[in-house]
């Protein structure tokens, strides 16, 4: 049986990425949306194909990233968000919605769309996961969108 090995970062030329990012909490989204560019530029993603945005909240995050997807052309979202558990079950709400719509727009779209949605219980477990110290999740998403860009690419090539 073959096996499906993704082409090297050069397949990525003139692929376009968006990043969205949340407002909500952007004290946290802000350094997840530094740390996601930074991982496409060193993956080798040209800066003019690197598009980033803002939307309200991590709740708008699947059809923000499917504007991407439609109107932009990007081949690859990564979405950006931090939902931090209150008192109230808005939380759950919030973060089964978000997870589910941005499910469905990957199985619908085609387009890998990343998970870079930080759910946490306190302020404190959402910065320690947007800055250095347990890693920028943003930046994970990042590598993550570009992994799939390159399967999907190399099965583009199999295929043929």
């Amino acid at each position: 049986m073959p096996k499906i090995k993704p082409d090297s970062e050069s397949s990525l030329k003139g692929k376009k990425v968006a990043v969205v990012a949340a407002k909500w909490n952007s004290f946290v989204t802000d350094e997840m949306l530094e740390g996601a560019v930074s991982a496409l530029k060193a993956k080798g993603i040209e800066e003019d194909d690197i598009i980033s945005m803002r939307c309200p909240g991590s709740f708008e995050l699947p059809l923000a990233s499917k504007y991407c997807i439609d109107h932009l052309k990007a081949d690859a979202v990564v979405a950006i968000g931090a939902v931090i558990r209150g008192g109230t079950p808005h939380f759950d709400y919030v973060c089964d919605a978000v997870t589910r719509g941005i499910t469905d727009l990957n199985m619908k779209s085609g387009v890998p769309v990343a998970f870079g949605v930080l759910t946490t219980d306190t302020v404190e477990q959402a910065t320690e996961r947007a800055g250095m110290e347990k890693g920028n999740k943003g930046a994970e998403a990042a590598l993550s969108a570009i992994e799939m860009l390159l399967l999907k690419e190399a099965m583009k090539h199999e295929g043929s």
